[in-house]
């Protein structure tokens, strides 16, 4: 990789640097044990207090200098206990993330070694992912050479996306509600470096929480450009972010990827937000990396990322992945077919009919025309670029977004004073929609409401914003959503209403229990239910009840309604709702 100018902390002179090695360029060995091998594996040894024979396992590793050990966390003990736990105060079903292992090993060695290691008894999956990379092949934006003035212009003005819909998500409106610059929300940013000495990301920002940054430029200008989008300082120069009072911090893909999801995990709580600013090579090129990056996808596809992201749903976090700028439609059957290695029992994450990572998708869609006198054709029409399908939430801007970073709109020697007027990508899209989520969150928590659930958030996005519009070859059939508009999204997420009604009637006979179920229930909703006999007979209760209840999915929650008839007779009932506020 050729080498490349830039310069350190303010008032360094420009030094050369590169990025190490493999830099970002690195596959990862995934191994699935079954739990019935009772596998503690540490970078020493490895040992089962099952009494299973792991030697076969063992003696492949070792026969390839390999180590093996558990992808995310330092042991099995720690991992399960994490989940037990979460489990026991989660409304959803938690992963079991303690069968997971990591693989290192030369890159050569990786697909070799996973093959012999489906071939044991013990191993229920493995599989080498391609690199995890940027999605922002269009950003080349090259730096000017003339320095800086001596104070940086307000560029708020180029920030066209913050204005009213539809051309922008309406933050403006958002700045003016208790709480909608995202105060009390925090946010993780997923990817590989930042430039948190930038000038104006200087207030609320929370560094690095996991991982290492890289010695990058264009990941370092990538990651400042998204802190920038969405929490960028109010001040009078430079850019503002969507949501400027949010603490934003960052988890980086140094670690493997799925790792970095779940660690930046355990630094949120219910209602705070994490972005996922990363896609992968997919089956259409047979999982090989291209310089156009047609074919990559939404990293939810490999099996531990999904079960990263499904740990991080089920603390409450909000996560906001990246559709990927692979140009691809997400519902093609080629994402129906498991490839080699993954576990017996994965089905395709992009039909959450099959599954639901509990993610909000982004896809990439064009600006206003004219925007920073270009045309990129209609405004919120599917870029030619960006992924597509049902899988898809909502859209952001996918380019001519100004931000921090990369220097071509002001420029110079010092890298934190450098920022831009076009990035563009899925890249730039997601950061827009963590903004407006972002503000969502901060006018709950500013109001003492509870702050929206992922299910929510994903269900406010689909029914609020502007509408997703045709371009030539390009129509909105193509789904990549709405954009949002905070001006619809804020009062849908403030509304409240009560409605009563009667549900079902039945026949108790004396003396025994009946229970009946009731589904599809918004898991927002907040439901009291009684039931009350219909039957006259005067002298003695007749009924009485119990209401069991099942989180369903996400979305929606199920009611067990049981009914026991106290009395010598038989009874006829009515169930009965009141919805108290949804």
């Amino acid at each position: 990789m050729a080498k490349e100018k830039t310069t350190g902390s303010k008032g360094d002179s420009a030094t050369e640097e590169s990025p190490p090695v493999g830099f970002p360029m690195k596959r990862e060995l995934i191994v699935v044990i079954g739990p019935k091998a009772g596998l503690k594996a540490s970078k020493k040894d490895m040992r089962s207090v099952a009494s299973v024979d792991l030697s076969s396992i063992s003696d492949i590793l070792d026969s390839k200098g390999a180590t093996m050990r558990p992808l995310f966390g330092p042991s099995e003990e720690r991992i399960k206990a994490k989940t037990t736990a979460l489990s026991m105060v989660s409304s959803l079903p938690v992963p079991d993330l303690s069968v997971y292992y990591n693989v290192e090993a030369p890159d050569d060695e990786l697909d070799g070694l996973a093959k012999s290691l489906m071939k044991t008894d013990q191993v229920e999956a493995a599989y080498v992912k391609p690199p995890g990379e940027l999605p922002q092949i269009l950003n080349n934006m090259l730096p000017q050479a003339d320095e800086a003035p001596s104070t940086t212009p307000n560029f708020v003005a180029r920030q066209i996306f913050l204005n009213a819909a539809p051309a922008g998500i309406d933050a403006q409106y958002a700045w003016t509600q208790p709480g909608g610059s995202g105060a009390g929300v925090k946010i993780i940013d997923c990817e590989w470096a930042w430039r948190y000495t930038h000038e104006d990301l200087i207030a609320n920002q929370g560094g690095v929480v996991a991982g290492t940054q890289v010695n990058d430029l264009n990941s370092r200008n990538h990651g400042t450009a998204v802190i920038g989008v969405i929490s960028a300082d109010r001040n009078p120069f430079g850019i503002t972010g969507i949501c400027p009072d949010a603490i934003i911090s960052s988890s980086s893909f140094s670690l493997p990827t799925a790792s970095a999801i779940q660690q930046a995990a355990d630094r949120l709580g219910p209602g705070d937000i994490m972005l996922l600013e990363i896609h992968r090579a997919g089956p259409r090129y047979n999982f090989q990396g291209r310089a156009d990056q047609a074919g990559y996808i939404a990293i939810e596809w490999w099996p531990d990322d999904f079960n990263a992201i499904r740990y991080a749903i089920s603390r409450g976090i909000i996560v906001v992945e990246a559709a990927g700028n692979g140009a691809e439609n997400l519902d093609d059957a080629i994402y129906n077919v498991r490839p080699a290695g993954f576990p017996a029992d994965w089905t395709n994450p992009f039909s959450r009919n099959n599954r639901d990572s509990g993610a909000v998708v982004v896809g990439a869609g064009a600006p206003p025309e004219g925007t920073h006198g270009r045309n990129n054709g209609p405004d919120r029409s599917r870029l030619s670029f960006s992924n597509y399908g049902s899988l898809i939430d909502a859209q952001g801007w996918g380019r001519e977004v100004t931000t921090c970073g990369y220097g071509d709109l002001q420029g110079g020697s010092n890298e934190d004073l450098w920022y831009t007027d076009q990035f563009s990508g899925t890249s730039s899209a997601s950061p827009i929609v963590v903004g407006a989520l972002g503000c969502v969150q901060g006018v709950l928590k500013a109001m003492g409401r509870i702050p929206l659930s992922p299910a929510r958030s994903r269900e406010l996005l689909r029914a609020t914003g502007s509408p997703q519009q045709d371009a030539p070859g390009r129509p909105a059939t193509q789904r990549i959503g709405n954009r949002p508009n905070l001006r619809q999204l804020i009062p849908a997420a403030l509304e409240t209403g009560m409605w009563t009604g009667v549900q079902f009637r039945g026949t108790v006979p004396a003396g025994q229990t009946i229970c009946w179920y009731t589904f599809n229930w918004p898991a927002h909703w907040h439901v009291f239910w009684t039931v009350v006999p219909t039957t006259v007979r005067s002298g003695a209760p007749q009924i009485k009840w119990k209401v069991k209840v099942e989180r369903a999915s996400d979305r929606f929650i199920t009611y067990w309604i049981c009914i026991t008839n106290v009395s010598s007779a038989s009874t006829e009932v009515e169930a009965r709702y009141s919805v108290l506020g949804w």
